[in-house]
Order: C-alpha cells, then sequence, then structure tokens
C-alpha cells in the first residue's frame, strides 16, 4: 500500500500568500519525485504556481485548486467544476462589505474563480501589512466567521468556510476539500492511505471537512502543523520512517 501525501499551502508550506522557502522548495521537489504527491488549496492555479513555484506544480501528481474543485496534471487543467455564485448571495457579499466596521478596502473582494468564489472585506488587493492588520482584527472581532455562518443559515445548497488569513472560501454544497479523496483514484495508486498536512483543521477552517473524512474513514493520518517549518521537520521524520531519501 502506497502513502499519498497530501498538503494544504498558505500556511502548510508557504508563509500565508507568499513564496515557499528556496531551500524548502529544492528539498520538496526531490521528495515529490519520489513520493506520491498532491496539493490541496482554495487558491487558483495561477496563485499557486506563483507561491510555490511551477517546479513544484510540475513535480507533484496532482494540484487540486479550489477546494478540488479545478484540478490540475503537470501544467494541465484536467477539471473544472463551473458552479458560479447565485446573484442573491453576491448581493449578500455586497451588504456585508457595505456594513463592515472594519474601514480599509484595498479591492478585489468577491472573487470569482473555478467552481467557488472567495469573500474578503479588506481585499485580496491588500498589502502584507494590511493582511496582517485585518487578520488581527478579525482574530479580535470574529467577523469573517460571524459571516460565514450567516452564508450556511440563509443560503441552501451553499456553504462558506474560513480560508486563509482574510477570506471566506464560498461554494456549492459537498465540494470542500473533502471531494479530493475521490479524485484520489484517477490520480494515484488505488491502494493508498493518506498523510494530510494542514494548519486550519479547527472546525470553522477548510481543512476541516477532509481532515474529519480521513479521520471517520480511517484514510490515513492528519497533521495539524503551524507552519511550513514544522511540516519540513514532520517530512522529513516520515520520509525516514516509510522510504529514507537524500
Amino acid at each position: 500500500m502506497s502513502i499519498v501525501y497530501l498538503f494544504d499551502v498558505d500556511g502548510t508550506l508557504t508563509p500565508s500568500r507568499q513564496p515557499m522557502d528556496k531551500v524548502f522548495q529544492a528539498w520538496f521537489i526531490d521528495f515529490a519525485k519520489q513520493h506520491d504527491v498532491g496539493l490541496v488549496t482554495g487558491s487558483d492555479y495561477p496563485k499557486t504556481e506563483e507561491q510555490v513555484g511551477e517546479n513544484v506544480c510540475m513535480a507533484v501528481g496532482r494540484v487540486f485548486n479550489c477546494l478540488g474543485s479545478d484540478v490540475w496534471a503537470r501544467g494541465e487543467n484536467i477539471y473544472t467544476n463551473p458552479w458560479k455564485l447565485p446573484d442573491v448571495v453576491h448581493y449578500f457579499l455586497l451588504e456585508k462589505l457595505f456594513e463592515s466596521k472594519y474601514t480599509v478596502r484595498a479591492g478585489n473582494h468577491i472573487e470569482q474563480r473555478p467552481g467557488m468564489v472567495n469573500f474578503s472585506v479588506v481585499g485580496r488587493d491588500c498589502t502584507f501589512e494590511q493582511r496582517k492588520a485585518y487578520n488581527a482584527w478579525d482574530e479580535e472581532h470574529g467577523e469573517r466567521i460571524s459571516i460565514a455562518t450567516s452564508i450556511n443559515g440563509k443560503f441552501p445548497g451553499v456553504h462558506a468556510q474560513v480560508g486563509g488569513e482574510i477570506s471566506i472560501d464560498i461554494f456549492q454544497e459537498g465540494t470542500d476539500k473533502a471531494q479530493v479523496i475521490d479524485s484520489l483514484v484517477e490520480g494515484f495508486d488505488n491502494e493508498y492511505t493518506i498523510y494530510y498536512f494542514g494548519d486550519r483543521l479547527d472546525p470553522t477552517g477548510n481543512d476541516f471537512p477532509i481532515a474529519q473524512r480521513i479521520k471517520n474513514e480511517d484514510l490515513g493520518s492528519v497533521y495539524e502543523v503551524k507552519d511550513w517549518k514544522e511540516t519540513w521537520t514532520l517530512l522529513r521524520n516520515l520520509s525516514q520512517k516509510n522510504r529514507p531519501i537524500n
């Protein structure tokens, strides 16, 4: 039975929305060439390639973008969910953007991605400093959790989860990260156990659904990490135990 290593990106392989560490990147490429590896992220493919690098995207077996609604293999798109955000939810997000007590608006607040939407009050065009400032404010006020909870209660068939540091992922019910498991048979060995690494395994985070499915169905192991450095340490320990690499 083979091991499939699946990784969240933001906060797990990279600092949030920042490039991958170059030394870790080189090590990870070598690791991916010797193991079955997939990336699982809420970001779209261009953002993922920008963060981890083209060589990483080409080295792994699958890149599951947009929570698994947009799947890539060696630079080729092999599946895209055509779902679009209903107008009524779009208008609701505009209301929340207008009502928010957080005053900074950097632009790109409602971003349609393949099969999902990413919503951010501060805006995805914010600077690194603005990102950190909003994240700290949100930690105190719980705005993102409140908005996500409202969406989940008001709009049947639509689901929202907190993602990354500044945003909310919104998608069709049943198309969260857990859907990636159903795709594994197409990209990897049929007999496998999963090792999943993520930084948002709490019930409000977008790593929670796939982590719960792995645990509930006894499909493998889940590792909650605080940053990419912890991921690297865990990987070196696991690879020495399962299949030593240079």
